[in-house]
């Protein structure tokens, strides 16, 4: 989530005009993330999140995205709900921009991971991907093996050195190792693909919402915990928590099973989703233009990942036998 595009008040209430949810009592943004604009609506009928789709995001893939939550939410998946507007219709324009409005959910998300979190986001993540499983609409992940060394290539040798001297050919010689390697033929669904804490709202100790689906798609499901892996299971110092790591995938099993070769892959997978974040992030650490109302991340916590993962000989080294 993020602020790239300023909506003034009269045009706030003229698109929340075509909506049966009251007139609107104030709207600010929201600056995390990197995708879209998004701003805290709230209404005389109560909280909702509005959406603003930036360029980066394709407007083709706005249909997926948003009959996914709708999907999951009927399934009883905890995940924003689009609102329709009063002619059916949920995805609309505002500043030259589609937009949606979702429901807000309640909660936090956590700033201290513990066990316990580890252990909610292992259930829900199985339950999702198993809801996932009769969504009729498939959409390839646009940020798959084939679309990382084109980031890389696109943050260019000369400012990536900038970042860290020899940071460009040490990702180069991965992506060489990555691409030779990478697993086919693992059980495909519905994947968030974008799992972290920031991304996971809790409430009385219990996980209460699922949110920011922009990166949903059809891919390996245990790519989505090799995600959560690097997500999750980091210390602050960079250590690797492997007791964290064992709750995930221990309550990930016991509501949906995982086959050998998904256990197999998941240390390869696990490495490739560190390169995919580091990438992005590096990238728009670059590239971010200095007046966005956008909080960059620091795209050097994956290279630190990245190490652990490269050492990793099976999943007993992420605490499963």
């Amino acid at each position: 989530m993020a602020v790239y595009t300023e909506v003034s008040d009269e045009e706030v209430s003229e698109f929340v005009s075509a909506y049966d949810i009251g007139g609107v009592l104030a709207c600010k943004g929201i600056a995390e993330g990197v995708e879209n604009s998004n701003y805290m609506l709230t209404t005389e009928s109560g909280a909702f999140i509005l959406t603003l789709y930036e360029k980066r995001v394709d407007s083709a893939d706005l249909p997926f995205f948003l009959g996914l939550m709708e999907h999951l939410a009927a399934k009883g998946i905890p995940c924003p709900t689009p609102v329709k507007a009063r002619d059916g219709v949920a995805l609309r324009e505002v500043c030259g921009r589609l937009a949606a409005i979702v429901t807000f959910l309640p909660g936090l998300w956590p700033k201290r991971i513990s066990t316990d979190h580890c252990r909610d986001l292992g259930e829900v993540l199985a339950r999702m991907h198993k809801a996932g499983a009769d969504f009729d609409i498939q959409r390839t992940n646009s940020l798959s093996i084939n679309d990382w060394r084109p980031l890389l290539e696109a943050s260019g040798r000369n400012d990536t050195e900038l970042v860290k001297p020899g940071l460009y050919d040490a990702l180069t010689q991965e992506l060489d190792y990555l691409e030779a390697d990478w697993p086919e033929n693992l059980p495909l669904g519905t994947i968030h693909a974008d799992l972290f804490p920031d991304n996971v709202f809790f409430r009385d100790g219990h996980l209460s919402g699922i949110i920011d689906f922009y990166f949903a798609c059809t891919d390996a499901m245990v790519y989505d915990l090799g995600i959560c892996l690097n997500a999750w299971c980091f210390e602050p110092d960079g250590s690797f928590n492997i007791t964290k790591a064992r709750r995930m995938l221990a309550t990930y099993r016991i509501e949906r099973g995982l086959s050998a070769a998904e256990l197999d892959a998941l240390p390869l997978l696990a490495r490739g989703a560190a390169i995919r974040f580091l990438l992005t992030r590096l990238y728009d650490w670059i590239n971010t233009p200095a007046n966005a109302l956008v909080v960059r991340k620091d795209p050097m916590e994956y290279l630190d990942k990245l190490r652990f993962h490269q050492g990793v000989k099976s999943v007993a080294d992420y605490g499963l036998e």
